[in-house]
């Protein structure tokens, strides 16, 4: 049986970065390709997806996040962000909400970025071959509202579509999940993935944009209720199907 050879695309403008990276990865027997920005990546994806993607923040001219949304909205594939000091906090949370799978803070340790690599690399594995042996079927109703699990879409009462990143699905799963039960944040941080590294309020900011999306009208129902003290609730009732 042949071995899984991962390949990763360092994606930074900074070509002394990319070759230290690059070279790094290669000595650990796992592929690269360096691309400086959004042309050579759209070239690159044109060719087939990777295994991972290392995404910089600032890529000169270019905006990261705006790529990371690009990327999101095509692909699934496992994206590390590197953030450097400006604003860090802030951007980190904003690329988790767009679905990025984990970051570093420049300058980093080629030690700590390659185990961080792999450590996405296993759960992606772990996650695709757990739905190779069992689709997910079925789905919930609440309130009107309609999620299918297996195609991982939302409908509003009118049975429109409601657009959900990769962290927005896992957290309203979360919730679907334990209907009307006080979750932790720290239970809410596991299920949607997050690394244990991110600060604890980062989940309200990810509650917070859920509840937009639940909104739907202005007399709706608050669905998602605040528990002080412990978290939050699912405040409705939920029947799978």
């Amino acid at each position: 049986m042949r071995l899984f050879q991962p390949q990763v695309l360092i994606v930074d403008d900074d070509p002394s970065i990319r070759a230290m990276v690059a070279d790094y990865f290669e000595q650990h027997d796992i592929r690269t390709a360096e691309v400086p920005g959004r042309r050579e990546l759209q070239r690159r994806l044109a060719l087939g997806e990777p295994s991972l993607i290392i995404l910089d923040l600032s890529l000169g001219a270019e905006d990261g996040l705006d790529l990371l949304r690009e990327l999101r909205a095509r692909s699934d594939v496992p994206v590390i962000i590197t953030t450097g000091h400006r604003r860090e906090e802030i951007d980190r949370v904003v690329a988790l909400e767009l679905g990025a799978d984990d970051y570093v803070i420049k300058p980093f340790g080629l030690r700590e970025l390659l185990a961080r690599g792999r450590a996405v690399l296993r759960r992606h594995e772990m996650g695709r071959a757990g739905r190779d042996r069992s689709p997910e079927r079925g789905g919930y109703r609440f309130a009107g509202w309609l999620l299918e699990r297996r195609s991982r879409r939302l409908f509003d009462p009118s049975g429109r579509p409601v657009d959900l990143t990769k962290s927005d699905y896992a957290l309203l799963l979360a919730f679907l999940q334990s209907p009307q039960r006080p979750l932790a944040r720290e239970h809410l941080l596991q299920a949607t993935r997050l690394h244990e590294d991110i600060l604890d309020r980062s989940i309200d900011v990810q509650v917070l944009r859920l509840r937009r999306k639940l909104a739907g009208r202005p007399d709706a129902p608050v669905l998602i209720r605040t528990e002080r003290g412990v978290g939050y609730v699912f405040d409705t009732a939920v029947e799978p199907f």
